[in-house]
C-alpha cells in the first residue's frame, strides 16, 4: 500500500469535519487475501443525543454502544435488510459517526460485482446499501478499528478534495438545520 491508514487523531474530531475530510480517501475491504478498494465520494455526519436522525438519538443501546466508544472503529447496523457502514467519529467524551454513502470503485471490481451483480458499474457502490453489499460488509466488522494496517477494513490517506458540495442528509425523517451530507462535485458514483 502506497499510503498509510488515517491515524486515530483523524477521527477524534466533530463528525461533520471527519465526514467532509473523508472525501477522496481510499476505503479498503480485505476479503480472503483480496483488496476491494474505492475512493470515498459521499458521506453523512451523525451526532449524538441532540441529533434526531442519529442512531444515538434515543440513548445508548446494545447495538449502538460503539458510537460512544473509541473513534476510528466501525459501526455496522442494519436498515431494510442492508448493513450500513459507518466509522465512529467524535471529540473526547462525545458521540457520533460518519456513514459511508458511496465510493468510486478502483480495485477488486470483479469481486465487488460477484457480491453485487449489476448491469452498470455506477450501480455497484452508489448508495450505502449497495456499497455494503459490494464490499461484503457484515455485522462481524462492528467495533473493529479502521486504523489497523492489517485489519479487514482500513481507510487510507489521500490528498484532500477541494471541490465538494454539502446538502441535507438523505432519507431522514427529521434533520438538523446544518447540511451534514458531503459529496464530491460531479462524481458519477454519488448516490443522490
Amino acid at each position: 500500500m502506497a499510503s498509510k491508514p488515517l491515524p486515530l487523531g483523524f477521527y477524534e474530531r466533530r463528525p461533520d469535519v471527519v465526514a467532509r475530510e473523508l472525501l477522496g480517501k481510499t476505503l479498503v475491504r480485505r476479503i480472503g487475501g483480496e483488496a476491494l478498494e474505492g475512493v470515498v465520494v459521499e458521506t453523512e455526519a451523525y451526532f449524538g443525543l441532540e441529533d434526531p436522525a442519529s442512531r444515538a438519538y434515543r440513548g445508548m443501546k446494545e447495538y449502538n454502544r460503539v458510537m460512544w466508544g473509541e473513534p476510528g472503529r466501525l459501526f455496522v447496523y442494519n436498515v431494510h435488510k442492508y448493513w450500513m457502514l459507518n466509522v465512529v467519529a467524535h471529540e473526547p467524551d462525545g458521540v457520533g459517526g460518519v456513514l459511508f454513502r458511496a465510493v468510486e470503485p478502483r480495485e477488486g471490481i470483479g469481486r465487488m460485482a460477484e457480491n453485487r451483480p449489476v448491469s452498470s458499474l455506477r450501480e455497484l457502490t452508489s448508495g450505502p446499501g449497495r456499497l455494503s453489499v459490494a464490499l461484503g460488509v457484515t455485522r462481524e466488522l462492528n467495533g473493529l478499528p479502521v486504523t489497523d494496517p492489517g485489519g479487514p477494513m482500513v481507510v487510507l490517506d489521500a490528498p484532500p478534495v477541494l471541490d465538494l458540495c454539502a446538502s441535507h442528509r438523505i432519507g431522514v425523517k427529521e434533520d438538523l438545520p446544518e447540511e451534514l451530507r458531503f459529496y464530491v462535485r460531479g462524481n458519477g458514483f454519488v448516490s443522490g
